[in-house]
């Protein structure tokens, strides 16, 4: 076993190389002008460097007009289909809508109710761990940190799998699908061998019935009691249809298509996105918004209050309180400007919700944080709207979601979009992704160890 005693011993010489590390990994940031290097693949306006070609999601934020961007309305486009008129649709109806839109991401087509029915009995029949991995995989290790659990296990999946290598569609597809049936049994069981294990508290393994769809066998596994209502189910597959898709250029689904341009497996694949979104830059930012949520609660008194709620953002956004980051969570966004679709669809559902579990009070303060903070942050030259992750962390803490899950949740729905992704990239396979990166480093002589 690993010895911190070891570690403590050796800190001083680990620190004192870490700032050797830090001061010859230091690239003057004029360089980056010099060379017209697009850090984070994006130009100075924001506009992303054009990396590829895709038919899965599409992100409009802007207009183009004589050659100007302009700001409009955010829509988002899954296979051509507006995600606020498939949510419109399948709500409507009545009917849960995240394995429809797992269909419409991965075969590009909206499915008949015969089809969409064969889909989704495919996926129950893919809702099975392997004998004893449970047992011998996620209750041996449990971990603090659920994305390094889940992906842990889905590296372990590869040992189970016959043709783990095999990289022909069908094969992929095969594993894509089962990966999306069992993410929610990874995560849930995941957290329920950490509560129990590192926290001490009861040990609940339910096994899910046949009949539930992706959102309910989420709540059913999660709660002691199995028991969970038609509006809180209804809601968190909302939450997994708008985190399903959002482009090939989100830094997860880059991910994927970087790594499967290399010809790697998809157990491979599937746990490097996940090492990108676990990220606090990428899917960790709804957590932050709980959190920043809490602050401001415990240190305004009167929620109702709009002078005094401004005047603690302002503290916020000058890093005098909070994490001290500058940063009003939930707010902007690196491609939208105007509004989120995502953020207005959470918002919508998210009223009622509130009023079911009585915390109306809460709501009225997030709508006021969403009027107040852009215009505090209008000084950055560009318009500000709350995004995706403003209301779903609230929604996720009414559902009475832990915050170890939030992230994982999110991986449960973006599967869909990698699994989506991950096929196109084999199908239209070119070269292996390989960026250019330049060398700044002046040319120095070697010198014999002995005359350093």
């Amino acid at each position: 076993m690993y010895s911190f005693k070891k570690f403590n011993e050796m800190k001083p010489l680990v620190e004192k190389l870490a700032k050797v590390c830090e001061a010859v990994g230091y690239i003057d940031p004029e360089l980056y002008d010099k060379y017209e290097v697009r850090r984070g693949l994006r130009y100075k306006s924001g506009r992303g460097v054009l990396t590829g070609l895709t038919e899965i999601g599409e992100v409009k934020s802007y207009t183009i007009d004589d050659g100007e961007m302009i700001p409009c309305e955010g829509k988002l486009y899954y296979h051509g289909v507006d995600l606020e008129q498939l949510v419109e649709g399948f709500t409507k109806d009545n009917r849960f809508g995240f394995e429809e839109t797992a269909y419409i991401l991965i075969f590009g087509q909206q499915p008949t109710r015969e089809e969409l029915a064969e889909f989704t009995a495919l996926l129950t029949e893919y809702r099975a761990l392997p004998t004893n991995f449970v047992r011998d995989i996620i209750l041996k290790a449990p971990s603090g940190d659920m994305m390094n659990a889940l992906a842990r296990s889905v590296l372990t999946l590869y040992s189970y799998d016959e043709s783990a290598d095999d990289t022909s569609i069908a094969n992929v597809l095969r594993q894509c699908l089962e990966l999306i049936a069992v993410f929610p049994m990874l995560s849930v069981y995941g957290y329920q061998a950490c509560n129990h294990y590192l926290k001490g508290e009861s040990l609940y393994i339910h096994t899910p019935p046949e009949n539930l769809s992706i959102a309910e066998t989420i709540l059913y596994m999660l709660r002691p009691d199995r028991q969970y209502t038609e509006l809180e189910a209804k809601l968190l597959d909302i939450c997994l249809v708008i985190h399903a898709e959002h482009g090939g250029g989100n830094n997860s689904t880059f991910t994927t298509h970087v790594v499967s341009s290399s010809g790697t497996d998809t157990y491979s694949v599937m746990a490097a996105s996940l090492g990108s979104l676990k990220g606090p830059k990428h899917g960790g930012a709804n957590k932050k918004v709980v959190e920043m949520f809490n602050d401001i609660k415990a240190h305004v008194e009167d929620w109702e209050d709009e002078e005094k709620l401004t005047a603690y953002l302002k503290r916020i956004i000058n890093k005098e309180v909070f994490d001290k980051s500058g940063l009003i969570y939930g707010i902007g966004h690196a491609v939208y400007s105007i509004s989120d679709p995502r953020a207005k669809i959470i918002k919508s559902f998210a009223k009622p919700l509130a009023e079911e579990k009585g915390r109306m009070d809460e709501y009225r303060l997030y709508e006021k944080v969403e009027q107040i903070a852009p215009t505090l942050l209008s000084k950055r030259n560009r318009a500000a709207s709350a995004n995706v992750d403003f209301y779903s962390g609230f929604v996720y803490d009414m559902l009475g979601l832990p915050l170890e899950l939030y992230t994982p949740i999110f991986a449960i729905a973006r599967i869909a979009g990698w699994s989506a992704h991950r096929i196109e990239e084999l199908v239209n396979a070119g070269k292996i992704i390989r960026p250019a990166y330049k060398n700044v480093a002046k040319h120095v002589k070697y010198i014999p160890i002995e005359e350093r």
